[in-house]
């Protein structure tokens, strides 16, 4: 892809500093993002972001009391989609927020956001509302990692999307204690039930996360610069463990499209990509000239790879000729002046001019359904609750033909200057 362009449509105060953001994959709930941030306040408290730059006081430094505080957005894209616009659906007050994950399948017939908080817990919030009232997350479950500790990061076990309907429903989660926990969801209580928690890092385990295609197999990263792999059906020694980053390794991501490929992102300003069948050294190495904070794969271009890079922004990678030429390109970097970029995800919305497709012609999924009523399968509806049914903002409804695949909307979010940025970038 040569050539760029790269357009910012929006940006929205935050108020608190902003470190998380997340598109919703689920069908019919696309327009949602939902956006987590993070504020450090106490007795002459200097701004602190969620990781190395401006320090995670996780090591008890701080001689004062100070209190993380964090607030959960959920934002929809407006119904006049030549403007790309924005809107505030809800916020919520809540402990500082370290990582949160949409789950890639409805749950009792519910989209279901996962957060990491600065308590040490794990709480679930569930999307609900009906056809006629705007969607809202309340709390659904939640589970503590253990005292004295931050929550630093969760994924599911749901990324790609061809999952077996008949595997349970986990989460793996990292802590400031260096520590790993897997948890398993039970949907009738519903409840978050640890099924292991073990060492795996001597400092803080900044990122965990799954290997999408092989579930039992999580890896994870941490500050004592190692990146390792974690076989769950085998507790003790790690399968395997990497010093090829330089520095604290704060990302990773299994591919949704390519079985065997993983990136990883570190302070040391490199992202390394992996084929998983031979973990002793990176089939590349892309430098990005910023510490690498959250890296994510393009939902539906499999060689397009995001990575939000703190003090230098966010860039682009095509990673095409990884597996061949053991290449990385950086097609997009853009360095926001005053502030840090923690958070980065593509929307998962196709780009088309509205053509409403009739909903006989609409994809199945291996969901079971639509969300938004054009097809769901009965036992994913709860009966103590609605699931949130867009109607109008749904975009199930509003499938197109002719899609124009070399336009992407992304989202970052940024730290000093506590902003969400909304971004179009089209490739030429």
């Amino acid at each position: 892809m040569a050539g760029s362009r790269l357009r910012q449509l929006q940006a929205v105060d935050t108020e608190f500093t902003a470190d998380a953001v997340e598109w919703c994959p689920l069908e019919g709930c696309r327009r949602l993002l939902a956006c987590g941030t993070y504020q450090l306040r106490g007795p002459e408290s200097a701004p602190v972001g969620p990781g190395g730059e401006g320090g995670l006081d996780v090591d008890g430094v701080v001689e004062q009391p100070q209190v993380r505080l964090g607030r959960v957005y959920l934002y929809s894209i407006s119904e006049d989609d030549s403007a790309y616009s924005l809107v505030e659906v809800q916020r919520k007050d809540t402990s500082a927020v370290l990582d949160m994950k949409w789950c890639h399948v409805p749950v009792a017939g519910c989209g279901v956001l996962g957060v990491a908080d600065a308590s040490g817990s794990v709480e679930l919030l569930r999307l609900v509302g009906s056809e006629k009232s705007r969607p809202l997350l309340e709390p659904w479950c939640s589970l503590s990692l253990g005292e004295e500790r931050l929550a630093l990061s969760l994924d599911w076990s749901t990324g790609k999307h061809a999952r077996p309907s008949d595997q349970p429903l986990k989460i793996v989660s990292s802590d400031s204690k260096g520590q790993l926990h897997l948890l398993m969801l039970d949907k009738a209580g519903p409840m978050l039930q640890p099924v292991a928690s073990w060492q795996a890092h001597h400092f803080e385990a900044w990122i965990a996360a799954f290997n999408y295609w092989q579930t039992e197999v999580v890896y994870s990263g941490g500050d004592d610069g190692l990146l390792k792999g974690w076989d769950t059906r085998t507790p003790g020694p790690c399968v395997f463990t990497s010093s090829s980053h330089a520095m604290g390794v704060c990302s990773i991501q299994s591919s949704l499209h390519r079985e065997h490929m993983l990136a990883t992102g570190s302070y040391d300003e490199h992202v390394l990509l992996w084929d998983v069948r031979n973990m002793e050294q990176p089939l590349a190495d892309a430098h990005v000239q910023g510490g690498v904070w959250r890296l994510k794969w393009h939902p539906h271009h499999h060689d397009l790879l995001l990575a939000a890079c703190m003090h230098h922004g966010f860039a682009v990678l095509d990673c095409h000729d990884v597996t061949e030429k053991k290449e990385v390109t950086v097609l997009e970097s853009y360095k926001l002046p005053t502030s840090l970029v923690y958070g980065a995800d593509w929307s998962w919305l196709p780009f088309c001019s509205l053509q409403p497709v009739a909903p006989a012609s609409l994809p199945d999924t291996d969901m079971g359904g639509h969300l938004c009523g054009l097809k769901v399968a009965g036992d994913l509806w709860d009966s103590s609750s609605q699931p949130y049914n867009p109607a109008k903002s749904c975009d199930s409804d509003l499938y197109l033909k002719g899609a124009n695949s070399d336009i992407r909307l992304l989202a970052t979010c940024s730290f000093y200057d506590h902003a969400l940025h909304l971004w179009k970038w089209e490739a030429n």
